[in-house]
């Protein structure tokens, strides 16, 4: 809704003024409908009455508006070609630790709700990305915990090496996107190597696993996506910054693997429309879908 309305109003800001509808609030008055629910709070314990917009009404009048300065397509007008793609959510069960550290991230976040901590000691944004590592791996919270069996990185690599074993022949390759704990080089614990470790432990060999944070040019960037079509290399890693889009792969592409989520929900979107896709497997945490 927002991003309709900035889009008004860079294109028609005199025609807003005129109607009246040149702030948010008037605009959105006339156009949006809220409505309140109770939803999970975003520390993972309890719930909460939250109030968001929820649909559009007058929809004939803001269509008209925006057709002033705008021509719109919809799907089935376009009718573009849409990849099949097979959808699996890998649901897994938090480990005893992963439990605990819940608990604190929402003590953290009630503190701060009560303003009891000073924003920059801790607030929101510092507990969201704390909950995130968590839930990629307790490691990443303290890199002396042990690896569970159930982790995401395990059972990701479980789910990938089958396809790759099944794809042998065809030399199908795999995007395995994760945004959190990219590789640094610097000795520390990150998932991208953990995945690469656990993956030639069970016979990939090394020359079939690429990060894509290793073709730091467009020359080699270019060289590894050959690689990929060719299928020299199986296993490219990435984030959704850096693979999210032009990355020219798609040939022998036969799996998407998540392990987390991207800030912005449209990433995940977009990444879906941009590859062919066999299989999608999406890893979650105790029951919650995370994209």
């Amino acid at each position: 809704m927002t991003e309709l309305y900035t889009n008004m109003r860079y294109l028609q800001y005199n025609t807003l003024q005129k109607l009246g509808l040149g702030n948010f609030d008037s605009w959105a008055a006339t156009f949006g409908e809220t409505q309140t629910a109770i939803e999970l709070a975003p520390e993972g314990t309890g719930y909460r009455a939250k109030t968001r917009f929820a649909k559009f009404f007058n929809l004939p009048e803001l269509i008209s508006l925006f057709k002033e300065s705008a021509d719109i397509q919809t799907p089935d007008m376009l009718k573009l070609p849409v990849p099949e793609a097979e959808y699996e959510n890998v649901v897994l069960k938090p480990s005893e630790y992963q439990k605990e550290m819940v608990q604190s991230l929402a003590d953290r976040a009630e503190a701060v709700r009560d303003r009891k901590v000073e924003p920059h000691v801790d607030n929101m944004l510092k507990i969201t990305n704390d909950g995130r590592k968590l839930a990629l791996d307790q490691r990443l919270i303290n890199d002396m915990l042990p690896d569970e069996d159930n982790s995401k990185s395990t059972t990701c690599v479980d789910k990938a090496f089958e396809i790759w074993e099944e794809t042998k022949e065809q030399k199908s390759a795999q995007l395995i996107f994760c945004d959190l704990s990219t590789p640094k080089g610097d000795g520390t614990f990150n998932v991208y190597e953990d995945i690469r470790g656990k993956l030639i432990e069970k016979g990939v060999p090394l020359e079939e696993i690429a990060f894509i944070h290793d073709a730091n040019t467009e020359t080699r960037k270019a060289e590894l996506f050959a690689k990929v079509r060719s299928g020299q290399v199986r296993f490219l890693l990435g984030s959704t910054a850096k693979m999210g889009a032009g990355t020219n792969v798609q040939d022998r592409l036969i799996a998407l693997h998540h392990l987390d989520v991207p800030w912005r929900p449209s990433d995940v979107g977009r990444i879906l429309r941009t590859f062919k896709i066999k299989k999608n497997v999406e890893v979650t945490d105790n029951g919650k879908i995370i994209i």
